[in-house]
């Protein structure tokens, strides 16, 4: 029986305040308090809020036929709590129905593990509570950051208890098998790897609404029937995208809504199919074989590499600057100067900086709040600068700026 997961990830970062050279020393406070609150409440009113209510009513409709997982992450999470309460009570309603799973991640959204096991570490161990406080259980199943994944992340946070991880299904390194398989790491044989569908989650996902698409426009029958062909060639079909797709990045009037409504039950007409969270795949369906990633993959633009983050000189810079300070910053013991640099680990920072310009440059410039790459870099950095000023010695820091003479 061919089962279909259905899997969304939530995230907003805490966006940056316009921060000139001449604030270094002198401002301490980095966020852009009313982008952030407009932000959250735009989608709230546009994605979150309508979308929960769609699904906890398709839940209660299918009656332990319809499963679903999410992973949202801490950043997320504390803006809903301060300016939109309303959502996380829509979610909590969604946790109590036993058919939402709640996945682990990096509770800041960031490239720790690339850079830092220890913070990495620290940030799983804060999401594990997070998600703990809200659902009352302990996360079994990891998604990291923008779905990068290695053979190394697999050892370490198979010794940190998780039972699988969700990640891209990279052409490349399947060769000619399909992602509609469980698979293990290497030397690794009872933990599970999840991959994405990048087909089938990026038909809704990417090209929904684009009307040069020759499939355009696309409905929920045809979308099952295509999931249906996949019986006897496959047993899972893991549907991974961003939850911001509906209602945010595919508008309402694309027929989104419409579309998800329909879906579970057009699937479901097939009497071999189902729906599965995460746990109940890897407790359904055995190991087909090892899927060896010796290098970094994401679900990230047309290569599926860290290229969207540290494809460039300034994104590389920024990211070993802020890195750097880490253990200066940790050493203050201070946990408002901690927070404030962890939440400039957050990797929508170096996806701001980046400079392609063909398949995937629209995507990048779409999510940018700066007119350019480098408006991005140079603000982060001033940033980056005066929390390592700061950090020396709390918050009451002096700083001698440079007398310029204009004759």
């Amino acid at each position: 029986m061919p089962s279909v997961c259905l899997y969304f990830q939530v995230h907003q970062p805490y966006r940056l305040k316009p921060y000139s050279c001449f604030q270094i020393g002198e401002d301490h406070y980095y966020e852009d308090e009313t982008k952030n609150r407009e932000i959250l409440k735009r989608v709230s009113k546009k994605c979150y809020l309508p979308t929960n209510k769609l699904l906890l009513d398709l839940i209660n409709q299918n009656v332990g036929k319809f499963k679903i997982a999410f992973s949202i992450t801490g950043t997320a999470w504390e803006q809903f709590e301060k300016y939109e309460p309303k959502v996380c009570d829509s979610f909590v309603q969604l946790f109590k129905t036993g058919c939402v799973e709640l996945l682990c991640e990096t509770y800041y959204h960031s490239l720790s593990f690339k850079y830092s096991a220890e913070e990495f570490i620290r940030q799983v161990d804060m999401h594990r509570k997070l998600v703990n406080r809200l659902t009352g259980q302990t996360p079994k199943i990891f998604r990291n950051t923008e779905l990068i994944y290695n053979n190394r992340l697999a050892t370490l946070i198979n010794t940190l208890g998780f039972k699988g991880v969700i990640c891209e299904g990279v052409d490349r390194l399947l060769g000619n098998r399909s992602p509609n398989f469980v698979y293990n790491p290497p030397a690794i044989p009872g933990f599970k790897c999840l991959l994405k569908n990048y087909k089938l989650s990026d038909d809704i996902a990417f090209r929904f609404s684009d009307k040069n698409w020759n499939q355009f426009p696309l409905t929920a029958d045809r979308f099952a029937h295509w999931v249906h062909q996949i019986a006897g060639g496959g047993e899972i079909i893991n549907l991974f995208m961003d939850y911001e797709t509906f209602g945010e990045h595919q508008w309402k009037e694309t027929g989104i809504f419409d579309f998800l409504k329909n879906m579970p039950r057009e699937i479901l007409k097939h009497p071999d199919f189902d729906f599965k969270t995460p746990s109940d795949i890897i407790e359904s369906y055995s190991s087909r074989g090892e899927y060896d990633v010796p290098y970094f993959t994401s679900w990230a633009d047309t290569e599926r590499d860290l290229s969207a983050w540290l494809g460039n000189d300034l994104q590389q810079d920024a990211a070993e600057r802020i890195y750097q300070l880490e253990r200066q910053l940790k050493d203050t013991k201070n946990p408002e100067l901690i927070s404030s640099w962890a939440k400039l680990l957050t990797s929508d920072h170096l996806y701001y900086m980046s400079t392609k310009y063909w398949n995937d440059g629209d995507v990048h410039k779409y999510f940018s709040p700066y007119d350019s790459p480098y408006d991005a870099y140079i603000n982060f950095m001033n940033i980056a600068a005066d929390l390592e000023m700061t950090s020396r010695n709390g918050r009451k820091v002096e700083v001698d700026l440079p007398q310029v003479s204009w004759n």
